[in-house]
């Protein structure tokens, strides 16, 4: 999206976000390239030189942790980055392997391959371009209208969630041993059980808690030079001219197979497809709901906004680019974006010059960070976490909004506790089942005329307000609809009971209700006939065009009558005073 100046008389300073148009609509890369400034070409290179040397590393241990060969982590990553800076509207997030894929990826794949890993590169490549074809087509129907739903509650509590989750993991691999687990309590009982034992390197414990405090000690003083390549070229350097992974035990990446991939459509049974397609859907699901958080989060630090229909398509075709090439399935990373935006990436050409960096070392120097310590990885990761926590917005919910710091709070444990999907599903639900609460339980007053304000007012906000003799003006603040028809009636008719003399009109105050719907009309046609019996006339002020216009089509608004509804509550009060000759002396400006 571009930012234009207003052409207005009024010359507002404020800046106006214009929708591109023709192809760039299409390929938001064309976007960014005529908006691209020549002091960003240093800080992408510099950010992609950067992430290429996390990428690497990570991609390979995410294969292994699906089960398959290392070197198809890489082939995950070089198209999918490539895609992505062409087609996302995001402009830093980084794409690739993640682990909130891994379990459905690998459940799928390794059983159905029987122990054939050319047949489970095959499976998981399929599933990759099924789960890319669901999302495609997901994003040219829109149906990115659910990240909506993802509040910033949510936002900050998946954050936290995950900044918590990464940390945990990464503890080990600091302290120079391995743990392997599933869950983050699995995390914690292997690190304690291994620090227990014995296992922890020291060497490696020193150069992992060197690294973090470099780079943490950067990104507060010097933000301007990237702590994360200080320490994995220098501890690259050290762990080679000490050769510490011989002499200390350490552990190092090694050496990376050479090549790159080639394009391969996976062949599958028949019988086949019909397994995965629900494993797709879940990938798609489980990558969407990831990404939609993370790239909106990070659209909002930076100032700028997504295209949330932009962003599956994206993602959809990220996919079929990796299953196409000998990859699996991918997302967005929450601790791989951390470094592109702490480098200092400006655009997606941060992206690019990752995949072309890959390509360059698996093609001609795979033996470059084969001395780079895994405690160095493993701090740059730990380091990222730290960076995504959101602490002050967290506590800020909590000192202005108790249950949205409660929903941030479901949010954090079930992506900590149970993952992301799971986590942010469960805030999703709690914050729909609050908005129906609210709207079924809504506010709602009886109004009194105050004298020296205009208008009407809540009489328990405003004791001293005077009510008309006979007339109850009744306010309700939310549509009407089955959940709260029957509570609008109940209500209506116990300030007809408590009002203070024997009542001739109800008014409502209908200009908050912004629907009804068929069930809340009857109601309403129900309460009509029992008012009338009392000899009790219902009327409306206020209301919407858009709601007359229901009433209309339900036949509610002949059958109450068109002299029963009125524009304004004041012309109301001066019919009713009029038409039942009330004696009532108002306040004058």
């Amino acid at each position: 999206m571009n930012i234009i100046p207003p052409n207005n008389p009024s010359n507002n300073p404020l800046p106006l976000v214009s929708r591109p148009h023709g192809l760039a609509r299409w390929l938001p890369i064309i976007s960014v390239l005529r908006n691209y400034q020549r002091p960003w070409l240093i800080q992408d290179i510099n950010a992609g030189l950067v992430l290429t040397a996390i990428l690497i590393p990570a991609g390979m241990g995410y294969a292994e942790a699906t089960g398959l060969p290392a070197i198809y982590g890489l082939y995950s990553t070089i198209l999918p980055l490539i895609a992505y800076a062409i087609f996302g509207s995001s402009r830093i997030l980084v794409l690739g392997p993640d682990s909130a894929l891994i379990p459905i990826i690998s459940a799928t794949a390794l059983p159905l391959a029987n122990g054939d890993p050319l047949h489970a590169i095959a499976i998981a490549g399929m599933l990759s371009i099924l789960a890319g074809i669901i999302c495609v087509i997901a994003g040219i129907a829109k149906f990115g209208f659910i990240t909506e739903l993802l509040s910033k509650p949510i936002r900050y509590g998946y954050l936290n969630g995950i900044a918590v989750t990464v940390c945990i993991s990464q503890l080990p691999k600091i302290f120079g041993f391995s743990v392997d687990a599933n869950t983050i309590w699995e995390e914690i009982i292997g690190f304690g059980r291994g620090i227990y034992d014995g296992r922890a390197n020291y060497m490696a414990l020193a150069i992992g808690l060197a690294c973090v405090i470099i780079i943490l000690t950067c990104k507060r003083f010097a933000p301007k030079i990237s702590g994360v390549l200080v320490v994995v070229v220098g501890t690259t350097a050290i762990s080679s001219f000490f050769d510490l992974s011989h002499r200390a035990g350490i552990s190092v990446v090694g050496a990376l197979p050479q090549g790159l991939p080639a394009f391969q459509i996976p062949h599958l049974q028949p019988v086949e497809f019909k397994t995965i397609v629900s494993s797709a859907v879940a990938i798609a699901l489980i990558s969407f709901a990831d990404m939609s958080v993370l790239s909106r989060t990070f659209a909002i630090r930076g100032g700028y906004k997504v295209d949330r229909n932009q962003e599956l398509i994206a993602l959809g075709l990220a996919n079929i680019a990796s299953g196409l090439f000998q990859g699996f399935a991918v997302s967005s990373s929450a601790s791989r974006t951390p470094i592109a935006e702490a480098a200092g990436s400006k655009t997606q050409i941060t992206g690019v010059v990752s995949a072309i960096g890959i390509a360059i070392v698996l093609c001609f120097t795979p033996l470059l960070l084969q001395n780079l310590p895994q405690a160095t990885l493993s701090a740059v990761v730990f380091s990222a976490g730290l960076g995504i926590l959101e602490i002050e917005g967290t506590w800020r919910l909590y000192q202005l909004r108790r249950f949205e710091f409660v929903l941030s709070v479901v949010c954090f444990t079930g992506v900590a506790l149970l993952g992301v999907i799971q986590g942010i599903f469960g805030a999703v639900v709690l914050a729909l089942f609050a908005f129906v609460w609210s709207a079924w339980r809504p506010h709602y007053a009886v109004l009194g005329r105050v004298d020296g304000l205009k208008g009407y007012h809540d009489i328990l906000r405003h004791p001293e307000g005077r009510r008309i003799p006979g007339l109850v003006i009744f306010r309700w603040d939310a549509p009407l609809f089955f959940a709260n028809a029957e509570t609008f009636c109940e209500q209506v008719i116990r300030a007809i009971v408590t009002a203070p003399t024997a009542t001739k009109w109800v008014v409502v105050a209908a200009e908050p209700v912004t629907d009804i719907d068929l069930t809340a009309a009857d109601a309403i046609a129900e309460l009509e006939k029992t008012l009338c019996k009392a000899g009790i006339d219902l009327c409306f002020a206020e209301m919407k065009g858009p709601t007359k216009d229901r009433l209309k089509r339900y036949g509610l608004f002949t059958e109450l009558g068109k002299n029963n509804f009125f524009p304004t509550i004041g012309q109301a009060v001066d019919i009713y005073i009029q038409v039942n000759k009330v004696e009532w002396h108002d306040w004058h400006n």
